[in-house]
């Protein structure tokens, strides 16, 4: 490096093979990598404490750090014994999309800073709402994740239901509280977001769900009837389609006539399950899914990406610029010539953003989208053999039947008694965690703690749920033999 920040070729060349090493190295073990590396927090803190660097180190000894680290103390993202939240293992043309994407360097926001990557997203939009039978006309925006997706598409939803009290310019202020209704299982991504447009929590009416933890439509009529006679106003129903707890899916037709019934907004929580709706089998279960008002989607689940990359979809391009444009001098367009541009900007919240669509574009165009649904399909096949394989063990209790994939289990062992069942499970969380080998995650279902395993990962096989239980049954034994 001399008077930029820049290396000289052989020495970026050198830098990128040894780079391109250590992406082939993770690669070539991806099958044996373990779930989780335990290491008390203090010790993975200690790694990185030092001062502000003052002075550069040595590229190749800081990918040696990196290595040692960082990459081989990664949880197991990307191998086949990642069971815990939703995580999908990424594919490789997306690995070599970002880095492209990185290096170019498009801020995503106006079309003249990045003309390529506008129309690419525009073009993933409109892809997207193909695969998920949404109307041809939408508009749309890449964000990080299925949360703020949510809140995009709840900013919309209040900006434009409240468009005769200009709320951009006016805010709530004097406005009767207007309330937002969903399933006791919805993901906490609308609390969050109810919260952080001014609505608050208070307004948010959970309702009870059905034995197959599906909102239950007269409790939801019921709730509102009692809303508009206490003075509020209904404003918006957030239907699921696929919970993040069992990958349960709501009447989203009937929810769909209920929002019109009421002059409401319709938006899906498609995070977890939407994009699954591509398949025939299942497409009948996500009929009304169409009839939204706005969806939230998120790639970086069933369109195996790396993070981060979700998707809000509206309707048309229009809601989204009157809900987001701020005329800026600096931002002034007036001086361009006349053309079909978009500008992202005047679309969204962000003025710097980076490309994310481009690694969806790349992951469309090296695959397609057949072989991408052939993936969903087996990751949907190996959790109906987990739950077959539940199903026929003593030893372990299947508590949900999902379309998705999702099983939620206990550990039940042999002749335990309720209680014992009870705290071996809990136990299990935190032993299966120092173990290492398998790593997953617990939840809650009408109170009760399971074992929850989401199966998303295109490099899992029959082989890798046999080894998950028999992961979960060896370390319970060994708890089982401590007490």
């Amino acid at each position: 490096m001399n008077d930029s920040l820049d290396y000289s070729p052989q020495e970026l060349q050198t830098i990128l093979q040894k780079t391109t090493a250590l992406v082939l190295d993770q690669y070539a073990r991806v099958d044996q990598q373990e779930g989780f590396h335990h290491f008390p927090q203090s010790e993975v803190a200690s790694w990185f404490d030092e001062p502000l660097p003052l002075r550069g180190c040595d590229a190749l000894d800081l990918l040696d750090l990196v290595k040692h680290r960082v990459f081989d103390t990664a949880t197991g993202n990307l191998g086949p014994n990642m069971y815990a939240y939703v995580m999908a293992g990424g594919n490789q043309i997306s690995t070599v999309a970002d880095f492209l994407c990185s290096t170019i360097s498009q801020n995503a926001t106006k079309w003249h800073l990045g003309a390529a990557m506008t129309e690419i997203e525009k073009r993933v939009v409109k892809w997207t709402a193909d695969m998920v039978g949404y109307t041809p006309e939408a508009g749309g925006v890449m964000v990080s994740g299925g949360s703020a997706a949510t809140l995009t598409g709840l900013t919309v939803a209040r900006n434009i239901f409240l468009r005769q009290y200009n709320v951009n310019k006016n805010g709530l202020f004097g406005l009767k509280p207007f309330t937002v209704y969903c399933s006791s299982e919805t993901h906490s991504s609308t609390d969050k977001s109810v919260s952080l447009l001014g609505i608050g929590s208070n307004q948010l009416r959970r309702i009870a769900t059905d034995a197959d933890f599906k909102i239950d439509l007269a409790a939801l009529k019921q709730q509102i009837e009692i809303d508009l006679a206490a003075g509020y106003t209904p404003f918006c129903i957030v239907g699921n389609a696929g919970t993040v707890n069992t990958g349960a899916i709501d009447d989203l037709t009937a929810l769909a006539h209920i929002a019109k019934q009421y002059a409401m907004w319709f938006h899906v929580d498609g995070a977890y399950g939407g994009l699954v709706s591509s398949l025939p089998e299942l497409k009948a279960k996500y009929a009304g899914m169409e009839l939204a008002d706005s969806i939230a989607l998120d790639f970086h689940k069933w369109l195996y990406q790396p993070f981060e990359i979700g998707c809000t979809l509206v309707r048309n391009w229009e809601v989204l610029r009157e809900s987001y444009f701020k005329q800026a001098d600096y931002l002034d367009t007036s001086l361009e010539a006349k053309s079909e541009r978009l500008e992202f900007n005047e679309h969204y919240f962000q003025l710097s953003r980076n490309a994310k669509a481009f690694k969806v574009w790349m992951s469309l165009k090296a695959y397609g989208f057949t072989k991408i649904q052939a993936m969903m399909q087996k990751d949907l096949d190996l959790t109906r053999y987990l739950e077959k394989r539940l199903d026929a063990a003593s030893d372990f209790e299947l508590k949900t039947h999902s379309d998705l994939a999702i099983a939620c289990f206990r550990y039940i062992g042999t002749q335990l008694s309720s209680e014992k069942i009870i705290q071996l499970n809990q136990d299990l969380i935190p032993a299966l965690e120092s173990d290492g080998r398998i790593f997953i995650t617990g939840t809650k279902l009408r109170g009760e703690f399971v074992l929850r395993a989401c199966i998303i990962n295109h490099r899992k096989s029959e082989v890798s749920i046999d080894y998950l239980l028999a992961v979960i049954r060896d370390v319970a034994t060994n708890l089982l033999a401590r007490t």
